[in-house]
């Protein structure tokens, strides 16, 4: 199983409750994305990130379609307009 996890901080903190379902209505589009939590943040703090999402699939190569997908490219596109940082990582278990 693999796990992709990622923290963002946008322009406007707001604009994670508009990804999350962006981000959640995923699965079932990209092939082997299994499941997808997503949420905003609802304490705000100076250290917080204003969206996390963590991502689950069955390979490495699952991980390789999901970035690539078209699906998850507009998504991305989006995301990339209001970012302003995002960190991630990506592990097996």
């Amino acid at each position: 199983m693999v796990t992709h996890i990622v923290c963002h901080k946008y322009t406007d903190r707001e604009e994670a409750n508009k990804i999350a379902p962006m981000l959640k209505a995923l699965v079932g589009k990209v092939p082997g994305l299994i499941s997808m939590e997503a949420g905003a943040d609802f304490i705000g703090s100076a250290r917080s990130y204003d969206l996390a999402l963590v991502a689950k699939f069955a390979t490495r190569e699952d991980l390789a379609v999901y970035a690539d997908h078209p699906e998850h490219v507009k998504v991305k596109e989006y995301i990339h307009t209001v970012l302003q940082n995002g960190i991630s990582v990506d592990f097996e278990d």
